[in-house]
């Protein structure tokens, strides 16, 4: 399944996502449950929930009935962390 979702992820949404510099990644399948992460400039993006409600999941179900919903994580990437630690220490 993962495969399958990787495969309409890549050709359904990422496009739309490049075309804003953005990209997505899958974190995690549990459950019918589908954990996601956006990526670049979409990470930011006051629309990003937006987004993955009516583009992510809406492809994503519809290709994959396995998958029931789609989450959108917004949490810091590691290296934004590490980006923001050296700021702070030489800043």
């Amino acid at each position: 399944m993962k495969k399958e979702i990787e495969a309409v992820l890549e050709q359904r949404v990422r496009p739309m996502l490049r075309s804003h510099g953005g990209d997505i990644e899958a974190l995690s399948l549990e459950n019918g449950v589908l954990r996601v992460r956006l990526l670049g400039h979409c990470s930011n993006c006051p629309s990003a929930v937006y987004t993955t409600e009516q583009l992510v999941q809406q492809e994503v179900c519809d290709a994959v009935p396995q998958v029931q919903r789609v989450l959108l994580e917004q949490d810091v990437s590691d290296d934004l962390w590490m980006q923001a630690k050296a700021l702070l220490r030489h800043g």
